[in-house]
């Protein structure tokens, strides 16, 4: 097993720039503003000679008492409990302060093994750096610089040094990722939490809490799979600050990154444009979709009808989701999710044979033909599929390019109906069969000039001669004699 490795420490003194440095990514969201980080981010360490999970925490602050920042200090002394060693990261140019020793303090009674980082000591003594934070009486400090890369190796080799080279696991390749996205404050880290069993996220009454894009591993009925709770996705007008800019960048990779999606609507908001804009985007990627409409307790019939409408005039494109009405709060109604969430990923990855999908086509136009473009009508000769996740089906056949759209929606109808593709997108895609005759160069004899002999040669002239349909000419009557008469 892995052991885990938990980085800690005040706000603002380079703990995702670490975690970013151990796991050669750029998972975590860096920024030179306080509290940015703030649930519990796992990943896999890469720098260092034994593999081993690595954990970014929120800035923590013991005494916090309430609102957000006390919501963190919890995220952070969870991945305490869960550590098998701590990486207490202070800030070498600031000097120790009294958060320093606060955080120290709960470090000693945690009884972990604890290793003193002072960051940001790039171009600097490390004897100057390191002096001030023997005080925290938690052994010997380390100087290092995580935005350089210095001594972080080093770092790392002695935390990992006490552990054994742990087994190599294979369950990682057949791990099935899954985003919840939704707007901001419609439940998506309530609905983690509560298909977790935990507090692994923080849940609080604030739109935005969530800010980066946080991948948590969990099995369920023997499957793994990995939740990806995202920050809540606003109108493009509505974003002014630098950090939600890059939490909607993060949003929009995470998407793409998994292999199914979960978009979360509020039953007690309207069905915005933002909703349908979110649910457009996922559908453009290909990814499985299925759609959970929470807060649905408490609801009385008449706007649940109402809500249904609403649901089938603005997102009638996702025809293809299976939608669900929950209440993440609760728990009711998440075991019917994630078994559409299978059923999805099922779809999506589903091998379609070539003679049945040929066969399915050729029933499709039997029974509706394509529509004429002028003279041609379109001819569909066979298909074969052409992609998985989302399935593309290729369709060979001549004039492809004059089939209208309306008629594309009635094969993709005909195809998911056929091969029970439910939860995902399909798309249909024309080849368009050419002549093979088009490229051919004319034959040698038609493109040499004539020669004198191939020449017409040109008629005799012939006078009076009398044409085939002309009348012999008559000769010309005589006169009559007339008499003469004596004088």
């Amino acid at each position: 097993m892995k052991p885990t490795i938990v980085i800690v420490g005040r706000p603002n003194v380079g703990k995702s720039t670490l975690f970013n440095r151990l796991t050669k990514t750029r998972d975590a969201l860096v920024a030179d503003i306080p509290g940015l980080t703030r649930d519990r981010h796992y990943g896999h360490g890469k720098l260092g000679s034994k593999p081993y999970l690595v954990v970014d925490t929120g800035g923590f602050e013991p005494l916090a008492k309430d609102g957000i920042l006390h919501e963190m200090a919890r995220q952070a002394e969870q991945a305490i409990a869960e550590a098998d060693a701590i990486i207490f990261v202070v800030d070498g140019r600031t000097g120790i302060t009294a958060l320093d020793k606060e955080i120290a303090n709960k470090l000693r009674k945690a009884q972990r093994p604890v290793l003193v980082v002072a960051n940001k000591a790039e171009g600097m003594s490390q004897g100057i750096v390191v002096a001030d934070f023997h005080e925290l009486g938690l052994g010997e400090p380390l100087a290092i610089s995580a935005s350089h890369g210095e001594g972080v190796r080093g770092m790392i080799e002695l935390v990992l040094e006490p552990f054994p080279e742990p087994e190599e696991d294979d369950a990682e390749n057949d791990v099935l990722k899954v985003a919840i996205v939704g707007r901001p404050n419609v439940g998506k880290s309530t609905m983690i939490n509560a298909l977790l069993g935990e507090e692994r996220v923080i849940a609080f009454d604030q739109p935005g809490t969530t800010r980066d894009a946080i991948y948590i591993d969990f099995e369920r009925a023997g499957k793994h799979y990995t939740l990806i709770d995202t920050a809540g996705l606003r109108r493009k007008g509505k974003v002014f600050e630098t950090v939600e800019k890059f939490s909607v960048i993060k949003t929009l990779q995470s998407i793409e990154d998994a292999h199914v999606v979960i978009l979360v609507l509020d039953a007690r908001q309207d069905i915005s444009d933002q909703d349908a804009h979110i649910a457009g985007f996922v559908v453009e990627s290909g990814r499985a979709l299925v759609v959970a409409v929470n807060k649905w307790d408490g609801l009385d019939p008449y706007v649940r009808d109402q809500l249904k409408g609403d649901l089938e005039a603005k997102l009638k494109f996702l025809d293809f989701a299976n939608f669900h009405y929950v209440s993440a709060l609760k728990g009711q109604g998440l075991a019917h999710v994630f078994r559409s969430v299978d059923a999805a990923y099922k779809a999506a990855t589903a091998d379609l044979s070539t003679p049945q999908l040929t066969r399915t086509l050729i029933d499709a136009v039997a029974k509706q033909s394509p529509a004429r473009s002028g003279i041609f009508r379109p001819k569909l000769r066979y298909a074969h599929q052409g992609g998985r996740n989302p399935p593309v089906i290729v369709i060979h056949g001549n004039a492809l390019d004059k089939v209208q759209d309306s008629y594309r929606r009635y094969l993709e109808h005909v195809f998911r109906a056929v091969f029970k593709l439910q939860g995902t997108p399909l798309r249909i895609q024309f080849n368009v069969s050419q002549n093979p005759f088009a490229d051919r160069k004319a034959p040698e004899q038609s493109r040499r000039k004539p020669k004198e002999e191939d020449k017409p040669k040109p008629k005799a002239k012939t006078l009076n001669k009398p044409k085939h349909n002309a009348s012999p000419p008559t000769k010309p009557k005589p006169r009559p004699r007339t008499k003469s008469t004596p004088a």
